[in-house]
């Protein structure tokens, strides 16, 4: 009989994807990873939705409702929710905008930029709303660990998922640790 392997979910929220691709830093290593994970949800399996899952890696920041569907969804689904990234712990490059009104932002980029030669705020039922501001995963669901860097290195997701994987606590060597 063949052990089950550990169900993986990952998912960028507002962020620039730069996680996702540490995280594919791995190389050969990641079809070591593969040979005991199967992934749910994710950018390499382009499935929609979460599915029950053990571990959900999540990058980015919350900056619209459809943010806090897929964040909601991981948590309900996800047994271990890991924050990966700068975006996803403190808001990080998108999070830049909460020091301006939205509508002021709005109104710079789409009426008042450079270069506008049609000028108009998008407003389609098949754009996201806006949230006020951009915030960190964890003011919107509990978050089991978290994962800092900008982006975290690929030896940095194995620090964290490889206990996992065995059912032990993850040890982060502060060392290997970075905050930029």
């Amino acid at each position: 009989m063949t052990e089950a392997k550990i169900r993986i979910a990952t998912t960028s929220l507002a962020g620039c994807f730069g996680c996702h691709m540490s995280f594919l830093d791995m190389d050969e290593r990641l079809v070591s990873l593969l040979e005991q994970v199967e992934l749910n949800r994710s950018p390499l399996t382009d499935i929609k939705h979460c599915g029950p899952c053990d571990i959900g890696l999540i990058e980015g920041g919350v900056c619209n409702e459809e943010n806090v569907h897929v964040l909601c969804e991981f948590r309900a689904n996800c047994k271990i929710l890991i924050a990966v990234g700068a975006c996803a712990i403190n808001g990080g490059v998108p999070a830049m905008r909460n020091y301006f009104d939205l509508q002021d932002c709005l109104q710079e980029v789409y009426l008042n930029g450079a270069g506008i030669t049609n000028p108009q705020i998008p407003n389609d039922i098949e754009l996201p709303l806006l949230l006020d501001k951009v915030y960190p995963i964890s003011e919107v669901v509990q978050v089991d660990y978290y994962l800092p860097g900008c982006p975290p290195s690929a030896d940095e997701f194995l620090q964290i998922l490889e206990p996992l994987l065995k059912g032990q606590e993850p040890v982060l060597v502060k060392a290997h640790l970075h905050y930029d």
